[in-house]
């Protein structure tokens, strides 16, 4: 059975006609008692709300946490996905330029080539015309001696 404070203050003792209590003592305790009884329910009110706050602050930094938690794993994973997708991005580019440079040395391999089928062709053409202007400057210099008929 739980006693309040007005419990306390309403109790009524029996009084003996020889032995009995001082009713004003009595009354005086009762009141004594009454009011750190009551001081004392105050007191664990305000510890109960006070433990309630702090258990809801607990629940909510928990919360938190968790939320950090589940935020930093999500960056986490972002972060990997963009190293990754930087990686296949450099992949990518380095073929294209390897690619790139393959097609560049095939055209000046090409390019090249043709260079050097002009020159041998500008060679065989100097020849040519070499031996024909000397054919030339020898029917010419015949003529002249009077070796060969104009």
């Amino acid at each position: 059975m739980k006693i309040s404070p007005l419990d306390i203050q309403q109790q009524q003792f029996k009084v003996k006609a020889f032995r009995g209590l001082d009713p004003d003592d009595v009354d005086a305790f009762l009141q004594t008692v009454a009011g750190e009884m009551e001081e004392l329910l105050r007191e664990i009110g305000h510890l109960k709300e006070q433990q309630a706050r702090q258990k809801h602050e607990m629940v909510d930094m928990e919360e938190k946490e968790r939320e950090l938690r589940q935020t930093l794993l999500s960056a986490q994973r972002v972060i990997e996905e963009m190293k990754a997708n930087a990686r296949k991005e450099a992949e990518l580019i380095v073929s294209e330029a390897e690619l790139k440079g393959e097609r560049i040395i095939a055209d000046a391999e090409r390019q090249l080539g043709d260079l050097k089928t002009r020159i041998e062709e500008v060679r065989r053409q100097k020849i040519q015309f070499e031996m024909s202007f000397k054919g030339l400057l020898d029917s010419y210099n015949r003529q002249l001696s009077g070796d060969e008929p104009a």
